[in-house]
This record gives C-alpha cells, structure tokens and sequence, in this order.
C-alpha cells in the first residue's frame, strides 16, 4: 500500500511538473494551469503580506549573536546550492570557525504522527532538540532521517556540526549552546526571515534557467517576486557559460548593489558507490556508460556525462529526492547492460538514497564535483573573506 501511494505522489508529481513546463498541452494539461495560475496570484498575496508583517515588525525576528550566512534561491530546486554551502563551511572552517549549518531537512522522515500530536498537545515542540546529523566528529544519522543534503554534507564535511529542525533559530541557539559555534550558515535559508542579526543573504541563481517560466508556485518554480532580489547582499551565477551579459542586466534592475560571483559546477573525480574507490574523470572517456538520477534537472548531469567524453546509452530519471529500490537500480543495470554499458554513473546526491545489492554486475560511481569560480571573486577563500571577514 505504501509503495503504491509512493508511486501515484511521483506520477502526480511528474504530471505537474509537465504542466508547469508547458510539456503537456491536452484539455486536463490547459485546465490545470488555469487553475494553478490563480492559486499562483493567491500565493504571491500571501508572500507579499507575510513580508509585510515582518517589515511592520509584528512578526518579529530573532538573533543570536554570531554571524548568519543564508544561501538560497528564489526558485524551487537544481541551482546547486548543496556544494556552495559545502564550499562555504570547508573554508570557514579552515579559517577557525566553529561552523553548524543549519537544515530543515526536505524529505527527511517525519516523527510519527502520534509524536507530532503528543508534541502539540503537551506545548513541546519548543523544546524538543533538533536532530543531529553530525556532531562536527561523527555522523549520527542516514539520510532517511537527516534528508539528503544535510547527509551529504555531513559526509563531506566530517569535523562541521550539522543540524536539521524547521526553526531554525532552535537549532542555532542549539548549536551555540551545544557546540559553541560562532557562525551559522543556513542551508536554503534565503526565505527564512526569523533569523537576523549579523547576517549576509547569498542567492543563487542558475543561469540556464534563471527564474524558471516566470510564474510563482503553483504555476512555475518562483518562490518570491523577482523584486526580492533586492534582499541579497551576494548572487552566485551558478552553472555559468560565460554569456550572462542579459542575465547580469535583468539582476542589476532589482539590485543594482549586490556583488555578482559567476562559478561552475566542477567534476573533480567519480567514487564507487559501495567501496569509495575513486577513479580519474578519464575513466568514461570514450566508454560506454548509463546514468540513473533522481534530481531537479538530470538533463545538466547527463550532459556533463557526454563533454567528459562518455557516451550515453541510457539514461533513467525519476522525481527528485526519490529514493531508489534494490530492483530500480537492478533494472537500469540490466537495461544497461542490454546496451553495452560498461559503468552506471550516478550524482553523488543520489547516492546517498542507494540501497544495499545483493549483486553488482556493473560498477556504480557517482560524480563528486565542487564550485570553482570564474568570475567576480579570485577563488572561494577570497569570495568569503569579503562575506565574512570584512
């Protein structure tokens, strides 16, 4: 029953994001966006107003007396945000900073539902800790129950407290208390206004599809109005290809002061899935592979697949964050095997969802990859110098 309902969600999932793209254009698609369209102008009223009370001072913010980084995007999903936040703690942490970030953890396991009421119920939600994903000396938790970002980033950043709570001014002053962490760097926190103090707002923005179809949710994937660009003090270009000369306009419209980073998603080695063997970005090279993702935009990953020299003879997609079953990945080994594929290739997300196999008849490697800067700053260490150095 479970995994039925898993499958109808994702189905329904696939259907709305076919809609939203324009994909679809059937009597049910054109109907569905002429509803979403209105739930889309409800939603922009409701964010213009929540924003209204915080700047009334109703709703009122909190700080904590260390320094805030919040890195976001306006959109939903696929900007790379994860391994800028990576890139930010590693060398915060380099630095001497004692570093937690901070995660609601999207897709995590939820409580159970009688915990949840229980909570409620007896006023405990306040004081119940957040879950600890990493203490800064071990990991705590999988991905199931810490969500998949803030296990990858545990993984890669083994002496970096990492924290998942969805108030997140809790798990900072746990952090502090707990830690004694002196910066915070919040992980999709650019809509995430209770938290202030001494903060800085990075917003990244992907530059093949920057502000999505326009729209705001439901219709397309705009989480705010794009005047709130205004809000962020740094914007990253993710993804950059060099001609972001229109792109570079439309942002300085809406905040002509903001500093303006171009970088790119760099390919840094593959890695085993199951054994951390890591192998030379040479090894696809002119060899036959097939890619399996569960991301917001598999096209991106599967064509850094094809310019590392690979060529692609399958490829299987499903909805983001999806976690995998011991028969999917047996089935896209078998279909790539059908193929002539010599490797299945994965993103290093994607990989932290895979199940145990009871057999592997093609090595599974994953794509580990980090930010490298082409403009604006001289690298990363001189990009959060000027953020959180000045």
């Amino acid at each position: 029953m479970r995994e039925k309902f898993r499958v109808w969600i994702e189905g329904f999932y696939t259907f709305g994001l076919e809609v939203i793209s324009g994909d679809r254009h059937d009597f049910k698609a054109k109907s569905t966006r002429a509803v979403l369209f209105g739930g889309s102008k409800l939603y922009q009223f409701a964010v213009k107003i929540h924003r209204w009370l915080i700047n009334a001072r109703i709703l009122r913010d909190q700080t904590l007396g260390v320094q805030v980084i919040a890195i976001g995007n306006l959109t939903v999903g696929g900007t790379g945000k994860t391994p800028v936040v990576e890139k930010f703690a590693r060398e915060l942490r380099d630095a001497g900073r004692n570093v937690a970030i901070l995660s609601r953890g999207y897709r995590s396991k939820p409580k159970p539902i009688h915990q949840l009421l229980l909570d409620k119920i007896l006023l405990r939600e306040d004081t119940t800790p957040p879950r600890v994903v990493s203490d800064g000396k071990s990991l705590l938790l999988d991905s199931e129950m810490g969500g998949d970002e803030p296990y990858m980033l545990a993984s890669n950043l083994r002496d970096v407290v990492v924290l998942v709570d969805k108030d997140r001014v809790k798990s900072g002053r746990y952090a502090i208390e707990k830690f004694g962490c002196d910066t915070l760097l919040l992980d999709d926190g650019f809509q995430y206004w209770r938290l202030r103090g001494r903060r800085h707002d990075v917003l990244l923005i992907d530059c093949q599809q920057p502000f999505g179809n326009g729209h705001m949710l439901p219709r397309g994937t705009l989480r705010e109005p794009l005047s709130q660009l205004s809000r962020a003090q740094t914007i990253f270009i993710t993804k950059s290809d060099g001609d972001t000369a229109g792109l570079r306009a439309r942002i300085a419209r809406h905040n002509p002061g903001a500093g303006v980073i171009e970088c790119v998603h760099h390919p840094l080695y593959f890695e085993d899935v199951f054994s951390g063997e890591r192998r030379q970005l040479d090894l696809i090279r002119g060899r036959k592979v097939a890619s399996l993702s569960g991301i917001a935009q598999p096209e991106s990953f599967e064509q850094s697949l094809v310019k590392l020299g690979a060529e692609l003879v399958y490829s299987k997609r499903f909805v983001d964050h999806h976690r995998f079953s011991q028969q999917e990945i047996l089935n896209t080994i078998n279909r790539g095997k059908k193929r002539q594929a010599e490797f299945i290739i994965t993103t290093q997300k994607d990989a932290v969802r895979f199940p145990k196999l009871d057999r592997r008849d093609l090595p599974i490697y994953f794509v580990r990859v980090e930010i490298k800067i082409v403009s604006g700053a001289s690298d990363f260490q001189d990009c959060v110098g000027r953020i959180c150095f000045r």
